[in-house]
């Protein structure tokens, strides 16, 4: 154990605070049990060992930090860890990258039921299943999705400064001023091209010119290692299920037609419907479907996206569609906090209120002149007016 406490302060030491995700103030870190999950990359582990030292620093003897891939636990075990930081005097424990051992839920169950003073912080992979058969977690944590970087984020993490949050409803009832805010500290188209390329996942600060081969081990390991582990996908499906992701890449955006990418890829409709909601699962697309009702894994999106505009660079290489990126990119800003659905006309739906048209600067209202609370979403201006807003301007929620 005492090898796990000096791994621990290693990486402690090394923990940055020069730049902290606004998620962080988001968490109650007060509660009992909490879960974060998300994507390989967004900077889960980052989050907790900052929030250890901005806060915990004075209670480390009480604190410890263990990552469950650790060749340690290839022949100890977890629940005699427990027993004796809590013999210890151990209060607040970190567990991250719990799905790489074998009954973790189960297991933080019994941490949670055995030791009422022990506080438990755990993270994982997108596909984390809280609730499940043999230990319901649902009704004991509280759960939290970590995104990428906002476009906000990213613009703070480039130039070190602190910009604020925008509400949906702050952006649509006065565009002009949200805009205005924004243009009077910073010209945010200034960044816009680079956060659509490299700016989604926190490592692009790390080495930047590797940033393409780091993300593609990312996408790779997602579909190698995490998807037939945690789904028994079948590895051999992999070649076919990378492809699908570059014709993905490359769409404006992608209609599936089920049955043709059935009879192209040479996997049957069930199959493929299932490893689609798999890839939504894991964060590497979106799925926009007409209604809410009845979703499940068998249902036909009426279209699929990437998950973000960088995973389209990485695929797409030098075919990015313009149209793809901007529709990409609300729809990955806005799918943090808001439902959306593909409406009858334009482009977006969301959360059963508001219509969207995505387009460039010279885009028109033609499409959803006779719809109400329909606004027009553009590429490439600065300032917003009436029903007209910026795209940029929706990197500004989270």
């Amino acid at each position: 154990m005492d090898t796990l406490i000096e791994s621990f302060l290693r990486k402690l030491q090394a923990t940055q605070l020069d730049f902290i995700r606004s998620m962080a103030g988001d968490i109650p870190w007060e509660a009992r049990l909490i879960g974060i999950k998300g994507a390989r990359g967004v900077g889960k582990t980052t989050l907790i060992l900052q929030h250890i030292k901005q806060n915990l620093s004075n209670d480390l003897d009480k604190t410890l930090y263990v990552s469950l891939d650790d060749f340690w636990f290839a022949t100890q075990s977890l629940h005699e860890m427990v027993r004796q930081f809590v013999a210890r005097g151990g209060r607040h424990l970190f567990l991250d990258e719990v799905h790489k051992y074998e009954g973790w839920s189960q297991s933080i169950k019994n941490f949670y039921d055995n030791y009422p003073d022990l506080q438990i912080v755990f993270t994982g992979s997108s596909l984390l299943q809280i609730l499940n058969a043999r230990a319901d977690l649902s009704r004991r944590a509280l759960v939290f999705t970590m995104p990428g970087l906002s476009y906000r984020e990213f613009i703070g993490m480039e130039k070190g400064i602190e910009l604020p949050k925008i509400s949906l409803q702050e952006i649509l009832e006065n565009p002009l001023s949200a805009s205005r805010e924004i243009n009077s500290r910073i010209r945010p188209l200034q960044f816009f091209d680079s956060y659509l390329k490299k700016g989604y996942y926190p490592f692009y600060k790390e080495f930047p010119d590797f940033y393409y081969h780091r993300l593609q081990e990312v996408v790779q390991f997602m579909l190698e290692v995490e998807l037939p582990s945690q789904r028994n996908m079948e590895v051999a499906f992999v070649k076919k299920i990378k492809q699908l992701l570059v014709v993905i890449a490359q769409s404006v955006p992608f209609i599936p037609n089920i049955s043709k990418l059935s009879e192209r890829i040479q996997i049957n409709r069930t199959t493929l419907l299932t490893y689609l909601h798999y890839l939504e699962e894991i964060g590497l697309t979106m799925h926009l479907n007409k209604n809410a009702s009845g979703l499940s894994m068998l249902q036909k999106p009426s279209k699929i996206y990437l998950e973000n505009t960088n995973l389209i660079y990485l695929l797409a290489v030098e075919n990015a569609n313009r149209g793809n990126l901007r529709e990409t990119f609300f729809f990955n800003q806005l799918s943090c906090k808001h439902q959306i659905l593909k409406p009858a006309k334009g482009d977006f739906f969301v959360d059963s209120k508001y219509v969207f048209e995505v387009g460039g600067k010279n885009k028109t209202r033609r499409q959803i002149s006779d719809t109400p609370s329909a606004f027009l979403v553009k590429d490439e201006i600065e300032y917003g007016s009436a029903n007209t807003i910026p795209l940029w301007l929706f990197g500004f929620l989270y």
